[in-house]
């Protein structure tokens, strides 16, 4: 949703059901007097409490009971449309919009660590709190693997930075002690 802005006073939808898809559409409210949320099943998963202030919202609309089918863009190359089949009926539509925001869940892709790095039961890697550090030293995590919370291309930027600047120093404090022994220091 950081994109948001760029969708100031257009039609946008969110695609999802859970707490992220419910927040995002909250916040484009912000940017957006018309924003709808499109959720495959009759129900949302969101917490109550995030369930009520987007039905109190008035500029929220819920499609429900649909999957996106097709993103249409016009000629000029910019979504014009979404064709939506019914997940009851199997019927199909046409939804006008000019912007769609995709929140259908994230799932970190940190398999390869497993057994090796400490994860929450999400599958997050664990870091030292305000830092990219791991339990092993020098070995550091950053962006969408360990933060769950922001999950935006900047906070992983600058996570990525913390972790090149903390690993420049591991390895240049290891330089050093092998020079140090090599100096018989």
């Amino acid at each position: 949703t950081c994109d948001g802005f760029f969708y100031r006073g257009k039609k946008v939808v969110v695609i999802g059901g859970g707490n992220t898809a419910v927040e995002e559409a909250l916040y484009l409210t912000n940017h957006s007097p018309d924003v709808t949320l499109i959720h495959r099943r009759d129900s949302l998963r969101a917490e109550k409490i995030l369930q009520d202030r987007l039905m109190a919202h008035p500029n929220v609309s819920v499609l429900w009971n649909k999957t996106v089918e097709r993103f249409v863009a016009g000629e000029d190359g910019a979504l014009t449309s979404l064709d939506l089949v019914d997940t009851q009926t199997g019927e199909k539509s046409d939804f006008l919009t000019e912007g769609a925001f995709v929140a259908i869940g994230h799932a970190p892709s940190t398999e390869l660590f497993k057994g090796k790095l400490d994860m929450d039961s999400s599958g997050y890697l664990l870091v030292e709190p305000g830092t990219p550090k791991t339990k092993i030293p020098g070995v550091f995590a950053c962006g969408d693997v360990m933060d769950h919370t922001y999950r935006q291309a900047v906070t992983a930027a600058g996570t990525g930075c913390m972790a090149a600047l903390d690993a420049e120093r591991y390895l240049a404090e290891r330089d050093f002690e092998r020079e140090k022994q090599a100096l018989g220091a």
